[in-house]
């Protein structure tokens, strides 16, 4: 597939993580024709205002007409901010993978542990502050939640079902997108999932999720 060289798709990993865990989605961007890049951010020590302003000031460096972003958790919810904060208009589509737009119970759990609320960061103490999002008419997003449970959640109780082993389906929910679906597969499994990728790239390339 020819590269699409005004477009550009920007990955946004999550909390803990770093750029290079979307590897295999890069991969797999390409294989559509985008030139996907990686923005990484201190997820603990940055507020989410300042890792919002990043990715602000990291996009604005960006060559093309377009840019085109997908983000997983956290990195989720650093663009919303940056969108409500920011006049980006070369962004038109945006894919937020198992973000917790509407709260996170994990989180709210965490942060009221005092020996794990240092380790949860700023940026989810920050989030958890903001359970309504306003989505710029110019852009469209898609929010694609996983219902495979494994992972954190096991480990605290009550996380409402279903839910990815993290974030819950119904946490994803947001007043305003474009379009969602849910995948059978976990938090962590929305990095290297195929069919994740697949759904992006779709949703990139036609402003909806494919609905079999």
């Amino acid at each position: 597939m020819n590269t699409k060289e005004s477009e550009t798709v920007v990955l946004v990993h999550g909390l803990w993580m770093h750029g290079i865990v979307f590897f295999a989605q890069r991969y797999w961007l390409a294989q559509h024709g985008y030139v996907a890049k990686t923005f990484s951010y201190p997820s603990v020590r940055g507020s989410l205002d300042q890792n919002s302003q990043l990715l602000a000031r990291y996009l604005s460096g960006l060559p093309g007409s377009t840019i085109h972003v997908v983000a997983h958790s956290l990195g989720g919810l650093v663009v919303l901010n940056m969108l409500a904060q920011t006049s980006a208009p070369r962004i038109r589509r945006v894919v937020l993978m198992g973000s917790p737009c509407s709260g996170s119970y994990c989180a709210s759990i965490l942060l009221n542990i005092p020996l794990l609320a240092g380790i949860v960061g700023r940026s989810i103490r920050d989030s958890s502050e903001r359970t309504c999002w306003e989505v710029p008419g110019n852009v469209e997003v898609g929010v694609l939640a996983g219902n495979r449970s494994f992972g954190l959640g096991h480990m605290i109780f009550g996380l409402p079902r279903p839910n990815d082993g993290v974030v819950s389906v119904e946490e994803t929910r947001l007043a305003g997108c474009s379009d969602a679906i849910t995948l059978p597969v976990s938090h962590s499994e929305m990095l290297i999932s195929k069919d994740c990728a697949k759904q992006a790239g779709y949703f990139l390339n036609n402003g909806r999720f494919f609905h079999a």
